[in-house]
């Protein structure tokens, strides 16, 4: 449907919104009569700010015309013929408007189509049920332009204002020394003889009278011209200061607080390219309307009238640059952050940036930056404003780079590409405090004019906070003081206050952003999940979800007590199940292979309901990085009874030497996967393809894991090679003979907790491959003696 009819339809102050885009400029008759013409064009493609394209506006300018023409010529009737005069008139009027300045049509109508289709649009969403389902994203980005353009508007209009103030003030100043000449003719007449003086005295009075009187009512209008620019340019300031607020508080903020959850595995921040064109435009604005004050501030000196302009220019003056100030100080950012776990003697890289640094030319004497560490006592002392003599708390080697201006995309920013942290100064740690609490921040500051010298800025900016270790075994603790940092971090806090204790539904949050980061995987904690770390944070055994929503874990519970019965926190408990599952588990993790959060009775009451052979993959309870295969069979010693076994739990080291999906095959006695996945259909794909043939007399060795208690040997006489049989096969298998192929092993395989020991059943891999190793003829025939 066409804008324009729809736009008919707006009421109340919606409507009053649209009637007043309407006036001499461009009358409302024409957008009703031309609303099909006008909504066809190409408004858009033409580039206002270029000069070259005034001739595509004279071309739409002159087509406007002509329709117009062409309809009233159309215009039949006595109701027509009023009509027709009227836009005959309208076509004069615009020629008359535009035909010097054709862009300046261009830009009006696209000022009026664009708020009549927010208008229409607004009225749509309010009333319609999707309405609410509005991107809200959208609609703000589409209220900043709108405020954009406003003050591009007030703007111009106060250069205008400007320009004819400047004009009065240029021709009153040539009737003032009108003034001051016929004063010196009226002094020159006391040199004439009386009879002459009294002959051209009269007429020089009355001039001087009439010039007098004239200067006494143009400078009362001067005067008022000067109040009225000023306090349109007070309305100006007043936008800008909300407009800048909006984008420097709020969307900049925003951007910062992504950024810092982006260190916690969330979405990358984006949206830096529409912050820095938003600050641009803030800037360009700025400038120009600090140059128009500027400007007024030299005409009330070339020509000092009495009045209160001199404090309101003075204030007006102040308040921009101010505003000039916040702009610059606040978009020196960092673009890329140094890594928040820093170790020693280790490479690092950050990008700083500064957003309006094209826009007011910073680049023509490019300003180097320079990084230092300092502690967060020092990083508070800053924000004071406190004296902090230049310290630093450590030495950073390359701390200094020059910033660069990228033209292709208009950015002005510093890399730093290769610092690295030489030695850092630990300050004195309160009560039980370990290094990896300590927090310390890059400092990245620099110093620039702009306007050739006229302001100078010394601008600063803190990094997120970072954690310096010295060791990689601190590594796990020190990302568990950054990741609560970035989760529960408050917007303007004190550096770098963190709440001691948050509720469970925020903890989980943070976690399972973590953890789809680490294990590259869309697939996050389920609910399940989430109950199980909660019994296992609370040492609770509740599987309702809502006994936890109001529950609270303090950092210390979170990352530095152990366990119950552990010598393990939480945190490093689930940091090791990522690590495990991001290195070696997460194709399995991504297939829904893997249970993982489960523990060791939730597994037999889910297993005990299926068939033998039956098996789950969780996590190990008692082992940091670990996970068990457990299996549902029949109990060896007690006929008829059926029982769950659980494998000793796989490392990552276990997993250097043999995949878990090989593994798994090794075991003939898993059929399986919970519920009732066939173990092939869900692994096979990730099996290890067959060894080759042996090569000039040799057969490549081969480990394969054994469960000795529910393996036989059982020789394939068509390779030669033993297979491994479970026991609770449904097919049963007479064995002619039996190869010892194993030494003699011990009944009890198993630990105190009825979990297999692991190092044995690898000592039964090695031992197949060192049989392996030997030639096979002698291997067969030793066998057989």
């Amino acid at each position: 449907m066409a804008v324009w009819i729809q736009a008919q339809q707006l009421q109340g102050d919606a409507l009053h919104q649209m009637q007043s885009l309407y006036g001499q400029h461009f009358p409302i008759e024409v957008r009703h009569y031309l609303s099909q013409w006008i909504e066809g064009q190409l408004w858009d493609a033409i580039d206002l700010e270029n000069p070259q394209e005034e001739f595509k506006a004279k071309r739409l300018l002159d087509s406007l015309i002509q329709e117009l023409q062409n309809k009233a010529e159309h215009q039949m009737g006595e109701d027509g013929f009023l009509l027709k005069i009227k836009l005959g008139h309208y076509a004069s009027q615009l020629k008359s408007t535009y035909d010097r300045c054709p862009l300046e049509l261009v830009r009006c109508i696209r000022h009026i189509l664009y708020t009549e289709q927010r208008l229409v649009r607004e009225a749509t969403n309010s009333s319609s049920p999707l309405g609410g389902m509005m991107d809200t994203m959208s609609q703000k980005y589409q209220q900043i332009n709108q405020a954009f353009e406003e003050l591009r508007l007030l703007t111009q209009d106060t250069e205008n204002d400007l320009r004819k103030l400047q004009h009065n003030q240029e021709y009153f100043i040539i009737q003032y020394q009108e003034s001051l000449r016929i004063q010196a003719q009226l002094s020159s007449l006391a040199t004439l003889p009386p009879a002459d003086r009294q002959l051209r005295e009269p007429a020089l009075l009355s001039k001087r009278s009439t010039v007098e009187a004239w200067l006494t009512r143009e400078a009362n209008t001067l005067q008022k011209y000067r109040l009225d620019l000023a306090e349109k340019h007070q309305k100006t300031l007043q936008l800008l200061r909300k407009q800048q607020t909006i984008i420097l508080d709020d969307e900049l903020i925003q951007w910062k607080r992504r950024q810092q959850l982006a260190g916690n595995g969330g979405p990358p921040e984006g949206g830096l390219n529409i912050l820095q064109s938003w600050c641009e435009k803030l800037a360009e604005t700025i400038w120009q309307n600090r140059q128009q004050i500027r400007r007024a501030e030299h005409l009330r000196q070339q020509l000092p009238i009495p009045g209160p302009i001199e404090e309101l220019l003075s204030e007006l003056n102040s308040t921009i640059t101010d505003i000039i100030s916040a702009l610059v100080t606040s978009t020196f950012i960092i673009e890329k952050q140094p890594p928040q776990v820093l170790k020693t003697q280790t490479k690092f890289a950050a990008t700083v940036r500064l957003l309006v640094g094209g826009k007011l030319n910073v680049h023509m004497n490019p300003p180097q930056v320079k990084a230092t560490i300092i502690s967060e006592q020092q990083a508070k002392a800053l924000l004071k404003n406190e004296n902090t003599r230049n310290e630093s708390s450590g030495e950073i080697l390359n701390n200094n780079c020059v910033m660069e201006y990228h033209q292709t995309t208009g950015t002005l920013s510093a890399h730093f590409r290769n610092m690295s942290l030489k030695r850092i100064k630990r300050s004195d740690r309160r009560g039980a405090e370990s290094v990896t609490e300590e927090k310390f921040t890059i400092l990245f500051e620099s110093q620039f004019s702009i306007g050739g010298n006229e302001l100078v800025f010394q601008v600063k900016t803190l990094s997120l906070p970072v954690v310096v270790i010295v060791h990689g075994s601190q590594d796990n603790n020190a990302t568990a003081t950054v990741l609560w940092d970035n989760a529960f971090a408050e917007p303007g806090r004190v550096p770098f206050l963190v709440p001691d204790k948050v509720l469970w539904p925020q903890l989980c949050d943070a976690i399972n952003m973590k953890y789809k980061a680490e294990v590259q995987s869309n697939r996050g904690l389920s609910e399940e999940n989430l109950v199980f770390l909660a019994q296992k944070a609370f040492s609770s055994s509740s599987n309702n979800p809502d006994d936890y929503r109001y529950m609270t874990m303090t950092c210390s519970q979170f990352s530095r007590e152990s366990l119950p019965g552990r010598s393990f926190t939480f945190w490093q408990w689930f940091d090791g199940v990522m690590e495990l599952t991001k290195k070696h588990l997460n194709s399995h993790w991504n297939d829904g292979a893997i249970l993982g959060f489960v523990n060791k009775q939730q597994a037999q009451d889910m297993l005990m309901s299926k068939p033998n052979g039956t098996f789950l993959l969780r996590f190990s309870d008692s082992e940091i990085g670990g996970i068990t295969i457990a299996w549902v069979a029949e109990n060896p010693n007690k006929a008829g009874e059926r029982m769950v076994w659980n494998l000793m739990p796989y490392t990552a080291k276990d997993f250097s030497i043999r995949s878990l999906a090989d593994r798994i095959s090794d075991l003939n006695h898993l059929l399986f996967l919970y519920p009732d996945r066939p173990k092939d259909e869900v692994f096979s794909k990730h099996y290890t393809p067959p060894l080759s043939k042996a090569v000039d007399g040799y057969v490549k060795p081969q480990i394969k894991q054994v469960v000795p208690e529910f393996t036989t040997a059982n020789p394939d006489p068509a390779s030669g090679n033993p297979t491994y049989m479970d026991h609770a096969s449904p097919a049963p298998v007479n064995h002619a003979h039996t190869y010892n192929i194993y030494p003699p092993m011990s009944d009890s395989i198993l630990d105190a907790d009825g979990d297999f020991d692991l190092d044995d059943t690898m000592d039964v891999a090695r031992h197949v491959e060192e049989l392996l190793r030997r030639p096979v003829e002698s291997q067969w025939s030793s066998q057989q003696s």
